[in-house]
């Protein structure tokens, strides 16, 4: 397997270094991030840089994380919910505590870890620079979150459908579970999101952020507590786009200890998040294509326990 890197911009003027790898690395100490450093696995514009160095703004830092050139993702047999799958992808419905690519803490069980056992044809990928790293992985869903994901079994495919999402072409439909009704019964969030300065592993609504948007609907308000639950259609992809819009107009989702409260009220081991629908035009026929997952049984659950 080729060399693992990373390729992060730095955003945030004044950073230390070492604190700026903690987001990026999960399950890494900061000890271990400074080892990266001091090894030379990091560099700042293609220059390697002390631990404290902080940010001037815009740089470009490169990690090469040697722990993962060492070893190669080892193909396993683990149970996947096919919806749909032909030469080119495949549809997966994917089931919350699953984690869609290895890292730190998480070597195995994840989702492509299963892809390379159920198709070994995947591996290919490997040695293609462009898309080495990515084996398959056309998006992400959060390890909490459940639902439908689209996934390549060649180049091609994989090229075709990382441009649709660039284009916007795709259509991602979820539904969630809010701890509070949203004021009106539709809307659209349009704040730009953008990494938290002082909680790396969040997201949150800035002015400099990415141009985020997304449209809301409440399906149902019958619940205890004024929750809602509500279905959302993304109109960009960024991360934790939805919890981190839903958060800022004071609705967190019910379940999500980050974005929401620490405390939960309801009793869940996920956050009440789930991607309901997916649709794309097929990367060789060109047809477009359209899947629907509905709610998992534990969070049908949930909704009745609220009744």
């Amino acid at each position: 397997m080729p060399k693992q890197s990373l390729t992060l911009s730095a955003d945030q003027p004044g950073q230390r270094l070492d604190k700026f790898l903690l987001a990026y690395l999960p399950g890494y100490s900061r000890a271990q991030a400074q080892a990266l450093i001091r090894d030379g696995h990091v560099l700042v514009d293609g220059a390697a840089r002390k631990t404290g160095y902080k940010f001037k703004g815009g740089e470009q830092v490169t990690v090469r994380n040697p722990a993962r050139d060492e070893c190669s993702i080892e193909p396993e047999d683990i149970p996947l919910d096919i919806v749909y799958e032909d030469a080119h992808l495949a549809v997966i419905d994917k089931a919350a505590g699953m984690v869609v690519h290895p890292g730190p803490g998480n070597e195995t069980g994840t989702l492509v870890n299963a892809l390379l056992g159920r198709y070994p044809e995947v591996a290919d990928m490997m040695d293609d620079p462009a898309v080495g790293e990515r084996l398959g992985i056309v998006h992400r869903l959060d390890r909490g979150t459940s639902g439908l994901l689209v996934v390549a079994r060649d180049r091609s495919a994989l090229l075709a459908l990382m441009g649709q999402f660039q284009e916007r072409s795709v259509d991602k439909v979820y539904l969630a579970l809010l701890e509070k009704r949203p004021e009106s019964n539709s809307g659209l969030i349009d704040a730009p999101v953008a990494r938290d300065p002082r909680q790396r592993k969040r997201m949150t609504v800035r002015r400099d952020g990415k141009p985020a948007r997304t449209e809301f609907e409440v399906l149902d308000d019958d619940f205890q507590g004024d929750r809602a639950l509500v279905k959302l259609k993304l109109l960009t992809g960024r991360t934790h786009q939805i919890r981190a819009h839903l958060a800022f107009i004071g609705c967190p989702v019910v379940g999500d200890t980050v974005y929401g409260r620490r405390k939960q009220r309801v009793r869940m081991k996920r956050q009440f998040l789930h991607a309901h629908e997916l649709a794309f035009d097929h990367p060789a026929s060109g047809e477009r294509m359209s899947f629907v997952s509905e709610l998992p049984v534990g969070l049908r659950s949930v909704l009745d326990k609220l009744r």
